[in-house]
């Protein structure tokens, strides 16, 4: 699940209507206005734009994922009051031809493990932008991954696997698969249960669920603050394809509380 279930904006003119989205879903949940711009990189005409475009529409805050290698893009985003709340890194890594092992203890979500899943998942995401950008409360942010675990176990995602210890989930990972690749969404391991595996083996099943679906590649996102995360891929013979920078821009008293 993208972050963002985007929507067109409400209110558009033609030559800004593929310069920016209204974010249905974010504005909703965060009862906050919120677009996104559509561009990684930025000049002064699609700044001015931009601006102008959220001016229009009372937008709260526009998300903005830059291209972290043009310096121009830097300069204008910083010394125009985005703020950077993220790096985004993105790993892959070719998915393996020969089955793999099945390991005991992971298997398919059920229903039943839904309270297990989200009480898991509303400790285990804080590196990410959101809880990064003080405009957006805490407990808010703890809901936002609750809702996108639900939702990926009620059709959202491909599947999602867990990980079990006594019977009980104790960790999982949502997956995808999009124009023939596969993707991890979430991944997430308990409080207490971290540095025994766990998260390899949901990451080596993954690619297992991944050649089962005849996917090439798979490619996970992660933060560049989440070393952690960025050790396990690596060990999971994942490289870099890409790192961004996301950048939150807050307007009027939505930026002042």
């Amino acid at each position: 699940m993208v972050t963002s279930q985007e929507s067109h904006s409400v209110t558009q003119t033609d030559s800004t209507a593929a310069l920016c989205s209204y974010l249905d879903w974010d504005s909703k949940f965060f009862h906050r206005r919120i677009g996104r711009l559509e561009r990684s990189r930025l000049d002064e005409q699609v700044l001015t734009q931009a601006l102008e475009w959220a001016q229009l529409n009372q937008i709260d805050c526009l998300y903005f994922l830059a291209d972290a290698g043009d310096p121009q893009t830097a300069w204008l985003a910083q010394n125009n009051e985005f703020f950077a709340v993220d790096v985004r890194l993105t790993f892959g890594r070719q998915v393996p031809a020969v089955p793999g092992a099945k390991a005991l203890g992971v298997r398919l979500a059920r229903e039943d493990d839904l309270p297990a899943l989200r009480a898991i998942a509303a400790k285990s995401h804080s590196d990410t932008r959101f809880y990064f950008d003080h405009y957006f409360d805490r407990r808010r942010c703890d809901q936002l991954y609750e809702t996108w675990i639900e939702n990926s176990l009620r059709g959202f995602a491909g599947a999602v696997l867990v990980v079990e210890r006594e019977t009980a989930p104790v960790g999982y990972v949502t997956l995808h698969k999009r124009n023939g690749e596969a993707q991890i969404g979430l991944i997430a391991v308990a409080p207490g249960q971290q540095g025994a595996g766990l998260g390899r083996l949901l990451v080596e099943q993954s690619l297992e669920w991944a050649r089962e679906q005849a996917a090439g590649k798979m490619r996970v996102v992660t933060q560049g603050r989440n070393v952690p995360a960025q050790r396990l891929y690596q060990r999971c013979g994942f490289l870099t394809d890409s790192f961004e920078m996301w950048y939150h821009r807050w307007f009027g008293a939505a930026g002042k509380e």
